[in-house]
């Protein structure tokens, strides 16, 4: 930062003028701490943001990626998505309020911050009570559903324990196209099923994409199921 003026420099900006007065790559730069030998913080945070393609892109880099950026080493890596994931829980937890969730668009609003750019493709379940209020959240499986089992009775284990009297699927496609495929659909039918079996109604099966969403409710793929 030598080369920088000092009232330019971020630690000195961003107390003069706040963190929103801070571009993404002096954010970064100040989570980053310091640089490497043959880069100082700011070129280094230059090189993330070019390499992943923008903050955005960010939030899907695994620690691969960014560990073949030149001077990013295991500590910065471990910094970087540390920070990332504050930033993304921030935006998914909001006090202890149990939020009321009765749309897919509703559901889709509150799981597209915290999975929606994963860069792996997880599977969960959202629990809610019999108003439709959020218990809790919780990844199931993570890996291609191809190749990881999602068996119900880790689905229905989670929901029993949560006392839930119902629960919406939900997982990411990395490659931010939600189309189902035909196994989802057919995972989700399995689901049902076996909700049946168990009185534990699934709702819907939400597919997550960046900022894009598809409800197999919405699409009429599936049909809104309510024990009376």
């Amino acid at each position: 930062m030598k080369n920088v003026a000092p009232h330019d420099r971020p630690r000195e900006k961003l107390e003069r003028l706040g963190p929103s007065g801070l571009g993404d790559n002096e954010l970064l730069a100040l989570v980053l701490g310091s640089g490497s030998r043959s880069a100082n913080a700011l070129a280094l945070a230059n090189r993330l943001l070019e390499s992943s393609g923008g903050l955005h892109g960010l939030t899907r880099a695994g620690v691969g990626d960014l560990l073949r950026v030149e001077g990013v080493g295991r500590a910065r890596t471990a910094q970087v998505l540390a920070a990332v994931e504050l930033g993304r829980r921030s935006l998914t937890r909001a006090g202890e309020m149990r939020p009321r969730l009765t749309s897919p668009r509703e559901l889709a609003v509150h799981l597209l911050p915290e999975y929606g750019a994963r860069p792996v493709e997880q599977f969960g379940i959202v629990m809610l009570d019999t108003r439709h209020r959020v218990i809790r959240t919780r990844v199931i499986a993570v890996g291609s559903l191809d190749t990881t089992v999602v068996h119900p009775r880790e689905v229905f284990r989670e929901a029993t324990a949560a006392a839930a009297a119902s629960i919406v699927l939900f997982h990411n496609h990395p490659s931010g196209d939600p189309t189902p495929s035909p196994d989802d659909v057919a995972l989700t039918l399995r689901m049902i099923s076996a909700g049946d079996i168990m009185g534990i109604d699934v709702v819907d099966h939400l597919i997550l994409a960046d900022q894009r969403y598809f409800s197999l409710l919405e699409s009429g793929r599936i049909q809104l199921r309510r024990r009376t």
